[in-house]
């Protein structure tokens, strides 16, 4: 048929009579007709002899061919499982005129992206006479699913040329969704002009949602609640688009960077401020919407919130699926429930990397590092491949018991068996694990030699060795270092400053604190929190701002005086005054953490687990302090600082004082 389609065209007259296609009566003249626009539609015939009856015909054909969501032909599409029956359908269409009509090529569109080869759904489109916007929006849409970002860009660019083409709503939010991350940022803040350009004022709330979701993306959280917040009335996916965006901004990371601390926590509480209103809106919570729950009370340590969220789950019969799984492992966790953590891993229909590694993660904070490696051999036997995430938990795991050869040989493993390339947290990982050995100067070495510029977070791993072994010239070395690259983090000018007050270096002491008072760099105050029931009360250092102050500070001087009578000496050499014995005593009293467990006691059961979260390292004198109240009072005490869990019972603490 198409040899005689040929030489129909040559031997076309060039009069065209105006009845030649409807007044045709012969159904087999129609369908030839619409063979020859469409040939000559697919050659790119340009001639103007041409030109004017394509237009006619197409309209006239357009007018007479009336295809509707009835029409044999896209049922025969909708039900084309192979790219050899979608062949069959397509040629039926051509040869039927359906392939000339707008809502039959974008079906034919949406099926072929995902049967054929790239190249013939572009030769369908491409075929198309003049793609109206629906056209170019469908196939922007198919493209972008398919992770064809470049293309669906260029697709942009052509309609753009197009002076008798404007994009709509319809066009940006798939274009959003492509541009998820980091390194489309530019293009996507380009593309927000593009909407202010062409349908500005912006009131449709898909688009408002998909720029919400798009800057959320790519860590602009504060742009993102923007966008929310012109939304008058947000569906569940916008509730669940900026709830997410708060719990990804306060995600727990393994480095404990004390910068972070505050941030994390104003986004976790955030997370739960906003899901109080969107339940007096009277939206329902879907799984999407409890894993940010989750996350943000996993941050904050808030059990109570967590177990909530749980129940929830449960009496609604929600799907206990891997996100929702590995959540409540991170929540239980960082709670301080390892046994709640472990009995749901095992309880999970399906583990996959992201529980494994929430799992290890677990194990290795509360210095639990040998059951983590077996974990780990267990999930290769599983057949899962190990990644970036599971090898930071694993090398974790190692420095938090002192596994030195296992941590190197762990690290070596990432590229000659698993083709990983390390990245900076692994390195971080590593000079943590040998310092805390002791192998401060193996550590520094390592620091010296790594193919990546080494960033604040090593730098002070290495003093935070340098001080527990009292290697004050890698201490100097490493505080002149992170002076470059942090000024104002106060941290680092303590930890030196203690080093000195341990070596009775005072005027050293001294000089470092007075460079702090220079660069107008304040220490950043301790901080624990304490949960009673389900509500969070914070104490700072001396802090005397709570309402049961009073109460707090009697029991203080009872557990002082009990401390005394078991024997207790303060461990005072940290102290950063030079000031007398007795006063070093009372100011590590006052400790945050002092105050908070002084709370838990007079406002807890007896019988019930003492929770802390600290924003700073524990302290060498409240630990020792710590373990001796836990048998005083017959109480287990479950501190977790910045970077670990320390469970205090009878008179001992889980992390064997190796911390």
């Amino acid at each position: 048929m198409f040899v005689t389609t040929y030489i129909f065209l040559d031997h076309f007259p060039d009069s065209i009579p105006e009845c030649s296609y409807l007044n045709a009566q012969n159904e087999s003249l129609k369908q030839k007709t619409c063979l020859v626009v469409h040939v000559l539609n697919a050659k790119g015939i340009r001639d103007t002899r041409w030109a004017s009856w394509c237009r006619k015909i197409n309209s006239d054909m357009m007018r007479a061919v009336s295809p509707t969501l009835n029409c044999p032909i896209l049922h025969l599409l909708q039900k084309c499982k192979t790219f050899n029956t979608l062949k069959q359908v397509h040629a039926q269409m051509i040869t039927t005129g359906l392939i000339l009509h707008t809502y039959p090529i974008s079906r034919i569109l949406l099926i072929s992206s995902s049967l054929s080869p790239l190249p013939y759904t572009l030769a369908i489109f491409s075929r198309a006479p003049n793609p109206s916007i629906f056209l170019y929006n469908t196939l922007i849409s198919r493209l972008t699913v398919n992770n064809q970002v470049k293309l669906a860009l260029s697709l942009y660019d052509q309609m753009l040329a197009d002076p008798n083409l404007r994009p709509n709503n319809y066009t940006y939010p798939s274009l959003f969704k492509a541009f998820a991350a980091q390194q489309w940022f530019k293009h996507g803040q380009a593309l927000h002009v593009h909407i202010l350009k062409f349908i500005y004022p912006l009131r449709d709330n898909f688009v408002q949602a998909s720029l919400l979701n798009f800057y959320s993306r790519c860590g602009r959280v504060d742009i993102a609640r923007y966008f929310f917040d012109q939304i008058m009335e947000p569906d569940l996916a916008t509730w669940n688009s900026i709830l997410s965006a708060y719990a990804r901004n306060s995600s727990v990371s393994l480095s404990g960077d004390p910068r972070l601390l505050d941030e994390n926590t104003s986004s976790s509480l955030e997370v739960l401020n906003l899901f109080g209103h969107m339940q007096k809106s009277g939206a329902e919570p879907s799984e999407v919407t409890l894993v940010a729950i989750i996350t943000a009370c996993a941050e904050l340590g808030a059990l109570g919130q967590g177990i909530w969220a749980h129940v929830y789950i449960i009496k609604n019969a929600l799907s206990l699926n891997h996100y929702i799984g590995t959540a409540l492992i991170t929540l239980y966790t960082n709670c301080g429930r390892l046994g709640f953590a472990s009995q749901l891993f095992y309880q999970l229909p399906h583990t996959d990397i992201f529980c494994f590694n929430a799992m290890i993660r677990g194990l290795a904070i509360h210095g639990r590092g040998c059951e983590a490696l077996d974990l780990f051999e267990t999930m290769k036997h599983k057949g899962l491949t190990p990644d970036n995430v599971t090898m930071l938990a694993v090398m974790c795991a190692c420095s938090h018991v002192g596994l030195v050869d296992e941590g190197r040989r762990y690290f070596e493993l990432m590229t000659s068996i698993y083709g990983l390339k390390p990245k900076i947290e692994h390195y971080c990982c590593l000079v943590d694990l040998l310092g805390r050995a002791g192998l401060v100067k193996e550590a520094e070495e390592r620091i010296l030699t790594i193919p990546m510029k080494p960033n604040a977070v090593l730098w002070r791993c290495l003093l935070g060795a340098a001080r527990v072994h009292g290697d004050l010239e890698t201490g100097e070395v490493a505080l002149k270092k992170l002076v470059e690259l942090e000024p104002e983090t106060s941290g680092n000018y303590v930890l030196l400053s203690n080093m000195y007050s341990c070596k009775k270096k005072w005027d050293d002491a001294k000089r470092v604190r007075q460079l702090m008072k220079e660069r107008g760099v304040e220490k950043m105050p301790g901080s624990s929190l304490v949960e009673v029931d389900g509500s969070m009360h914070e104490f700072l250092a001396g802090d005397k701002s709570h309402p049961r102050a009073r109460e707090v500070y009697l029991k203080l001087e009872d557990m002082n005086a009990k401390l005394q009578e078991h024997g207790h000496r303060a461990r005072t050499r940290e102290v950063l005054f030079d000031i007398e014995e007795e006063e070093k005593e009372e100011a590590l009293s006052y400790h945050s953490e002092r105050l908070a467990i002084a709370f838990a006691l007079i406002a807890t059961d007896s019988c019930t687990p003492v929770r802390i979260i600290k924003n700073l390292r524990v302290c060498v004198d409240c630990h020792s302090s710590t373990k001796l109240l836990s048998r005083i009072y017959g109480r287990e005490i479950i501190v977790r600082d910045r970077t670990r869990f320390h469970h205090f019972n009878n008179g001992s603490c889980s992390c064997l004082d190796y911390w």
